[in-house]
């Protein structure tokens, strides 16, 4: 994600939407102000996190949203990573 994505809680409020969806996986800030995140689980459930995540926390201003799709990784939980 892009835009106001750090410095807002984007983390902690995707690991919980994460827990919510049952969506595991991890999510980190990254040197250039975008946030990166790794969902693993049902497509739906992914797909709902990801549409989360285009407006993320009340005081984030999401610019945009990449996906791709990447191998699994076999994540069991969602962390939040550096």
């Amino acid at each position: 994600m892009r835009g106001l994505v750090q410095g807002v809680s984007f983390r902690y409020f995707t690991q919980c939407e994460a827990a919510r969806l049952g969506v595991a996986g991890w999510v980190r800030n990254e040197v250039d102000g975008s946030v990166t995140v790794h969902a693993e689980g049902e497509d739906a459930r992914v797909d709902a996190l990801v549409a989360w995540c285009r407006s993320g926390p009340r005081h984030a201003s999401v610019q945009a949203v990449e996906t791709r799709t990447v191998g699994l990784v076999g994540a069991t939980s969602f962390d939040v990573r550096g």
